[in-house]
């Protein structure tokens, strides 16, 4: 707990501040204090976690399992093929050049209020980190190591699954945690534009009511909801690379 001391006492002085600047302000609609986010999160706690909650975790978790299988794939075959890597690495920074407001609204034409039109806009932003984070992890791979395998007689495929895929592990899980806060902003942004349901809907919602209060609750329950995540993923990762700690 003793590291954590440092994080706890600036969140409370930020919060302390935001108080103070808020009752200063004395306008809910366009500042809403913490202690009135709180109220309107107990208030409205059955329609958002019963509710919107379930509807964006559905969003996020789709698409961000869709984003891993395709960061994997593109990572791995840009890592075997130096042309294949010369043909995509292109297009995957081309990709994140589209501004996902433009194209959001694209995906709500085409696919309606569905599921899909959200799930899109949540893999158009987060396979990218994790298909280049992977992609640098592989080819962090000492030389070196390499060439002691293929002394061994090593093949091309146990080398990838020997001493690759474990020099790629940090850097995977690092890509999770960062696309973790990327899906739920982009499962939001895409509920905003376009939806009936789901926390960034709700949001959209309580600005047309100028409630202030309801539209940051469902932005702290994103936030909260996305350190829980990482905070899971990082016991996950702990459990996995236990030689972190003895480099």
């Amino acid at each position: 707990m003793k590291k954590n001391i440092p994080a706890f006492l600036l969140s409370f002085l930020l919060l302390i501040a935001w108080q103070c600047i808020a009752m200063g302000i004395d306008a809910a609609y366009i500042l809403p204090s913490p202690l009135q986010i709180l109220s309107k999160l107990w208030q409205l706690r059955e329609i958002l976690f019963f509710v919107h909650l379930p509807a964006t975790m559905g969003v996020t978790f789709l698409g961000l399992l869709i984003s891993v299988v395709l960061g994997l794939f593109l990572a791995i075959i840009m890592d075997v093929s130096p042309k294949i890597e010369n043909a995509l690495y292109p297009f995957i920074v081309a990709s994140q050049t589209i501004p996902t407001t433009a194209i959001a609204p694209l995906f709500v034409l085409w696919f309606g209020y569905s599921i899909w039109s959200k799930v899109l806009v949540t893999i158009l932003i987060t396979f990218f980190p994790i298909a280049i984070t992977v992609y640098d992890g592989f080819k962090a791979t000492k030389r070196e190591m390499q060439e002691l395998l293929i002394t061994y007689g090593a093949t091309k495929k146990e080398i990838f699954i020997k001493l690759k895929l474990p020099t790629a592990l940090p850097a995977f899980f690092s890509a999770i945690k960062m696309a973790i806060p990327l899906s739920l902003i982009g499962a939001a942004i895409a509920e905003w534009l376009g939806a009936q349901s789901g926390l960034g809907y709700f949001s959209k919602r309580m600005m047309t009511q100028l409630d202030g209060a309801g539209v940051f609750a469902p932005i702290v329950l994103l936030s909260i909801v996305a350190m829980i995540a990482v905070a899971i993923v990082n016991i996950i990762e702990k459990k996995f690379i236990t030689w972190r700690k003895e480099i």
